[in-house]
């Protein structure tokens, strides 16, 4: 773990980001669901999944320092943060955001599609890595060698638009043997499958995942959170 810190500490003082929003809300989605929680949101993506939410973050942001960034999110009253996009591990200087909020005590997750190469991660972030499903239209961006940098402590979500996408997870899950691994997730996309109907499929296969349904959506009915 050393070695990955000094090595994201060589980038910190010419280090800067561009991006979306920063904002404390409460986190809606993963094994951290319900805490109070800083985002930092990093703009651009080169996915484009059919039922993203966060499009705003294409291509809306501007350029912030690395000091600048972490100053702000110490600012609020949180010990959780998450970094989140559009796709954060497309801006290589985010390896040293994390790096610094981690050594600055706070408990950092990711937020990352699957599609970008995951290994040099700071072993202390919680990574939470989509695996992109037959209906959100980039099932072929999936990057299968990620699996092999799963931690104890990370997440695999799928997102689920229909009954394919949940057999394609079920299937995938096995082959993988994913839940041996880490934590899986089972998320409904918003306003196309029914939670009800995710959950009793979910027990009838007898599947040991995770079931989730977006918090921020439930309580604001946006994307933001707030």
């Amino acid at each position: 773990m050393g070695g990955v810190t000094s090595a994201h500490h060589a980038l910190a003082p010419h280090a800067a980001l561009r991006i979306n929003e920063v904002f404390f809300s409460i986190q809606g989605e993963s094994s951290r669901v319900g805490w109070p929680t800083v985002f930092v949101r990093l703009t651009g993506c080169p996915l484009r999944c059919r039922w993203c939410d966060t499009e705003y973050a294409f291509h809306e942001g501007a350029s912030r320092s690395l000091e600048d960034l972490v100053a702000e999110v110490r600012r609020h009253p949180a010990r959780h943060v998450c970094v989140t996009g559009g796709e954060p591990l497309a801006q290589p200087a985010v390896h040293a955001l994390m790096t610094t909020l981690a050594d600055a005590g706070l408990e950092v997750s990711l937020e990352t599609s699957g599609a970008l190469d995951t290994s040099a991660v700071d072993p202390r972030v919680r990574v939470v890595m989509d695996l992109k499903c037959p209906d959100s239209g980039e099932v072929d961006r999936n990057r299968w060698a990620n699996i092999a940098h799963l931690k104890p402590h990370d997440e695999v979500k799928f997102v689920i638009a229909s009954r394919t996408d949940y057999e394609w997870m079920r299937d995938v899950v096995a082959r993988e043997g994913l839940t041996r691994r880490c934590a899986v997730l089972a998320s409904p996309v918003w306003g196309e499958v029914d939670p009800a109907e995710l959950a009793a499929w979910v027990l009838a296969d007898g599947l040991d995942v995770r079931l989730q349904v977006q918090l921020h959506k439930v309580l604001w009915h946006d994307a933001r959170g707030r």
